[in-house]
């Protein structure tokens, strides 16, 4: 586990004064909203029998309980146990882990760290998400492997002319130029020039019907965080996307796409069904992989120039498991 990091976990828009149960690093936790619209992220688990809290309702600031009633603050301190007295001493016991929790780019970020404030990686500065000319939208893709798998096919252009030909890639022209890699305090990022065939579609109506070069850049920010930008010849399209980690063999990428092109809602669907058919066909590929986590010997698998981005996420990686 890359620890002392910020974990974007879920879409802001969605955590709300209903309780939702949610799973982060084989954890399960119930996030929600209190009245005062503070998000709150605690162990889904209440000390006294084990229930879930997720299943209970928010009464003010606090959390109920929904098998015996015990009011939880956003501390996850029990401040009532209804069955007691009023005179009743509460157990010091009586107490649920609460995680810190942020809200920055559409999303909620969890640290499920023990490093102290000023030893923390910050969130990372993610540009573009406050510019209006950018039609957002937004949805989630499961896949059955661990989410370093996942990352590591977000930051791969070579595979574009197998996986993607006729999507994306041109299978006729699979080579890719070198290029440079430009490291981040956490993160590592590289612009490259990736040989395109003629978009289909309603792409095809703004765009040249021969088969071109793109300028893509592709970047990572630990732990979880990738960033496609793809700069086409009638606009930008770019998608951010957050590798939830539920388990080691389960990964939901939470993704961000933004647009500068056919930016009414009517276009919506399309791009949706862009994004979705992109992952569903890389989809069979990555969870066919073995090991499903990437190796952390950096001999265990080849490496080529065209695999310069996943290596250094390999090696910042590694560096941070070290810490």
């Amino acid at each position: 586990m890359l620890k002392n990091f910020w974990y974007a976990v879920e879409f802001s828009d969605v955590i709300t004064s209903t309780p939702k149960r949610i799973k982060v690093l084989n954890q399960d936790l119930a996030i929600y909203r209190t009245d005062s619209q503070q998000i709150v992220a605690m162990q889904d688990l209440c000390p006294h029998r084990g229930a879930a809290l997720s299943g209970g309702r928010i009464k003010g600031e606090c959390i109920v309980c929904p098998y015996h009633g015990w009011e939880y603050q956003a501390d996850g301190t029990c401040t009532n146990i209804p069955a007691n007295s009023p005179d009743t001493p509460i157990p010091h016991r009586a107490k649920v882990k609460v995680y810190e929790a942020q809200e920055k780019y559409g999303w909620v970020w969890l640290f499920m760290g023990d490093a102290p404030e000023a030893e923390r990686s910050t969130i990372p500065e993610l540009p573009n998400f406050d510019d209006v000319k950018l039609k957002s939208l937004h949805g989630d893709f499961l896949w059955h492997t661990h989410y370093s798998r996942v990352m590591e096919n977000a930051l791969d252009v070579a595979h574009a002319p197998f996986v993607h030909a006729g999507s994306f890639g041109d299978k006729d022209r699979p080579q890719i130029a070198e290029f440079t890699v430009e490291n981040y305090a956490t993160g590592a990022g590289a612009t490259v020039m990736v040989n395109a065939s003629p978009p289909k579609g309603i792409w095809s109506f703004l765009a040249s019907k021969k088969p071109s070069v793109i300028k893509t850049r592709t970047a990572f920010f630990l732990p979880n965080i990738t960033v496609l930008e793809v700069n086409l010849v009638f606009g930008r399209l770019l998608i951010y996307s957050a590798h939830v980690p539920i388990d080691d063999q389960t990964t939901v990428s939470k993704w961000i796409n933004l647009r500068s092109f056919f930016t009414g809602n009517w276009a919506d669907a399309d791009a949706r069904k862009r994004v979705l058919k992109v992952f569903n066909q890389d989809k069979p590929i990555v969870e066919s992989q073995h090991p499903q986590i990437v190796p952390y010997d950096l001999n265990e698998e080849l490496h080529v120039q065209s695999d310069a981005l996943q290596v250094e996420y390999r090696k910042m990686r590694r560096q941070f498991f070290k810490n």
